[in-house]
C-alpha cells in the first residue's frame, strides 16, 4: 500500500485568500472602532521657552 500525497494548489490559494480577506476585515474593523472613539483634546497649551544661546548660525 502506497500513500499518495494530494497536492492541490487550488485549495491552497482559496485558503490563502480566505485568510487574507479575514485579516483585512479585522484590520478595517479595528480602524472603524477606533474612529468611533471620541478622544478629548488637551485643554492646556504647552509653551516651551528656548533661550537664544542654544542656536548656532550656519553660513
Amino acid at each position: 500500500m502506497q500513500f499518495i500525497k494530494k497536492t492541490s494548489s487550488r485549495t491552497n490559494i482559496i485558503g490563502l485568500f480566505a485568510k487574507l480577506f479575514l485579516l483585512i476585515v479585522i484590520i478595517l474593523g479595528v480602524v472603524f472602532l477606533l474612529n468611533k472613539i471620541d478622544f478629548p483634546t488637551p485643554k492646556k497649551e504647552i509653551e516651551k521657552i528656548i533661550s537664544n544661546e542654544n542656536f548656532k548660525t550656519i553660513k
